[in-house]
């Protein structure tokens, strides 16, 4: 939905639950025009969608968002001055296709997004 579009995996390391990524934003994607005009924020909605869709690169399975334990936005995004991104996803295989997730994203050493939750491998 929005790899490759409003970002692209510039690297991927995948061992043992342990997912790190590199991230381009393209800073030129129209939902920087509306998010907001003349200072660019990459919306949450869309930080969350990232961590969905690489975990779903990685394992191979579409997934859905059954439960988010915690969400937290630590610091704006700017895609013209937090370019690239650092993902770091750890997730645990459960009972019944749920996947156990943790995720952060960095930018310029600081973490900007926080997640903790569970997605269902559909």
């Amino acid at each position: 939905m929005l790899k490759d579009q409003l970002f692209k995996i510039t690297f991927s390391d995948h061992q043992e639950f342990t997912i790190h990524a590199t991230l381009e934003l393209d800073k030129n994607n129209e939902i920087f025009i509306g998010h907001f005009p003349g200072h660019p924020v990459l919306p949450g909605v869309c930080m969350l969608q990232m961590v969905k869709e690489v975990l779903e690169k990685t394992i191979t399975k579409p997934l859905m968002l059954t439960k988010a334990d915690q969400i937290k936005f630590l610091r704006l995004i700017d895609p013209a001055v937090d370019n690239p991104l650092q993902l770091a996803i750890t997730y645990t295989p459960g009972e019944y296709n749920q996947i156990k997730v943790t995720a952060s994203i960095i930018a310029l050493k600081e973490i900007c997004f926080k997640f903790k939750g569970t997605f269902l491998a559909t």
